[in-house]
């Protein structure tokens, strides 16, 4: 369906983009994830910047959704400080940091239009020059070819254009097509794979779709299949090979007439290895370290200049005292060390370029696919390395940052199976978890979404999981186990609120029996007693225990002496969650 054109530049506008943004990287995904050879040839580009957008994308509905009560509608700076902010914090790899910067310093000229609810045409330049110029300040050692490049270029077309912001949004997007065309005459690894490159290319995508956010029209060749193809004299060019609406993925073939449609960098006449080799000059560095850092801007100075020595491929984005740092390096934990240092790191992530991606050695068999596997989202460490042992691929939620689908779809994929069964393990998940799975189908995984609603549900049902099992059996099981499992949880009230129990005040213990606040206390183990009696009325054969580390020490130890003294044929099962959001986590089976 068409867009309704918009002239300028507002908080609606900012909305239309990221979800037009959103659905653009979405089908070009696959086709930049293959032609992703630099700086590392891991493959994940078009997953990474996916990823990125998506979080950007969330925040903006989220600031939407607290105006729909009012009449009142978020400014544009409330927009587009929300889109800069859920990109920095959901920034994914070398190329999502990029763009969280592009976006962030978009972000800071359209916000400073102060009371102005919208922007014109000279505004939108002035915001695409910002946030070329702020990526490239960004990155420690800018390289020609890039997505930088594609930026610079979008900037400088913009620059040169009079009109609306449609006419300055085409401008910008032919500008970045003619620079991603020729990028591979300026970074040789492009060159020899004849590929262009992969972040430039999902720029492209998002700026395309800013054209149909302004014009209500798709760009031209927005969503064509695009074709690398070179000509007798060595020079890359890119042709459209297919019309609008054709999401065709990118091909592997190199016929005798030089055209080359690629599906992996190793077929277009380098191994992956080679690949990152030239990039890098070397074998590349182990690992990919990636963190949120809250720091001052005198701290992130020293910090940059640490870990430029320590490997490549740094970017930090940021400001206003977060940051996001994204390095390689072979010494992964001094990558982390530097920043503490600097400030206090969190949402740390290390990745190791292992087996089977651009640092493995040559000739070696892509792994084979399980026949089933179990993903499931963990709200703690502790219950993480459960779940682990138990056999599952995990997704993390920490507390208030809950993963979104595009996550979901990496951990299906990371799982590497034929088929998977997922547990989302919270209510509040259940549409995002439905929306990985529809994902992971279209790839061809056979998935089985159980709509568990607390950790505890889960840990019933992997306990009755069995790969050997008819997939179906399986998942009636599994399914079955979750169900006659009873959760609760004892959680701390933020502010005053209504609830079923009553009225509850900030600091009180509340008790919740699936989902709904049973009990307000003021003790946590007096609190949670009362829960758990609560629960065992209607009976039981084994309580479960998920423990919090602010939750007092003695409260599991209080709660197995109530279940032996009051329940003698009642068996309990204590964990330890760490940072899991609640102090604890009760399942009665």
């Amino acid at each position: 369906m068409a867009q309704v054109p918009q002239t300028f530049f507002d908080a609606l506008a900012v909305r239309t983009w990221c979800g037009l943004a959103l659905r653009a990287l979405g089908r070009a995904r696959e086709e930049i994830d293959a032609i992703n050879v630099y700086p590392v040839a891991d493959g994940d580009t078009g997953t990474n910047l996916y990823l990125t957008l998506e979080s950007a994308a969330t925040a903006v509905e989220a600031v939407f959704a607290g105006y729909e009560t009012g009449c009142a509608e978020p400014s544009l700076a409330d927009a587009v400080r929300a889109m800069a902010h859920g990109a920095l914090i959901g920034a994914r790899g070398n190329s999502g940091t990029i763009l969280a910067q592009l976006l962030r310093g978009m972000a800071q000229v359209l916000a400073e239009a102060g009371d102005a609810s919208r922007v014109d045409g000279s505004g939108l330049r002035l915001a695409l020059r910002r946030a070329a110029d702020s990526g490239r300040q960004a990155v420690a050692h800018p390289v020609e070819g890039t997505v930088l490049t594609v930026a610079s270029a979008a900037a400088d077309a913009a620059e040169g254009t009079e009109g609306d912001c449609g006419t300055v949004a085409r401008a910008a997007y032919e500008g970045a097509r003619a620079a991603l065309a020729a990028t591979p005459g300026q970074l040789a690894v492009l060159e020899r794979a004849g590929v262009v490159d992969a972040g430039g290319r999902g720029l492209v995508a998002v700026l395309g779709a800013l054209v149909e956010a302004f014009t209500g029209e798709a760009a031209p060749g927005a969503h064509a299949r695009v074709e690398t193809v070179a000509d007798s004299g060595g020079h890359v060019r890119l042709e459209t090979v297919a019309g609008p609406g054709a999401h065709v993925r990118v091909e592997t073939v190199a016929d005798s007439g030089g055209h080359v449609r690629v599906e992996s960098a190793s077929d277009a006449g380098l191994s992956e290895a080679e690949l990152c080799a030239e990039a890098t000059g070397t074998g590349g560095p182990a690992f990919e370290v990636i963190y949120l850092l809250e720091a001052d801007d005198t701290a992130v100075a020293r910090l940059r200049s640490r870990l430029d020595a320590l490997g490549d491929s740094l970017v930090v984005v940021g400001g206003d005292g977060l940051w996001n740092v994204h390095v390689h390096v072979d010494d992964a934990g001094a990558a982390v060390e530097a920043g503490v240092e600097a400030g206090r790191p969190y949402r740390i992530r290390i990745t190791h370029f292992g087996l089977g991606d651009a640092h493995a050695g040559r000739g070696r068999p892509p792994r084979e696919r399980a026949q089933r596997a179990v993903v499931a989202v963990v709200p703690g460490e502790g219950l993480a390395g459960l779940y682990t042992e138990a056999g599952a691929t995990t997704v993390l939620a920490r507390p208030g940052e809950p993963p979104a689908s595009g996550e979901l779809v990496q951990a299906v994929r990371r799982a590497h199976a034929r088929e998977v069964v997922l547990l989302p393990n919270d209510a509040e998940l259940r549409h995002t978890a439905a929306a990985a799975a529809e994902q992971a189908r279209t790839e061809g995984i056979r998935v089985a979404l159980i709509p568990t609603r607390s950790a505890v549900q889960g840990i019933a049902a992997l306990a009755v999981h069995e790969p050997g099992r008819r997939f179906d059996e399986d998942v009636v099981q599994m399914t079955s186990a979750a169900g006659a499992t009873r959760y609760a949880e004892v959680v701390v009230a933020e502010h005053q609120s209504w609830t079923t129990a009553g009225i509850c005040q900030a600091g009180d213990v509340l008790g919740l029996i699936d989902g709904d606040v049973a009990v307000i206390g003021a003790d946590v183990t007096a609190t949670a007693r009362i829960v758990l009696d609560r629960m065992l009325q209607a009976g039981g054969e084994l309580v479960t225990l998920v423990v919090g580390d602010e939750a007092p020490r003695t409260v599991a130890a209080h709660l197995e002496a109530r279940v032996r003294e009051s329940y003698l044929a009642v068996d309990t099962a204590v964990y330890r969650g760490g940072r899991q959001g609640a102090l604890l986590l009760i399942g009665v089976e």
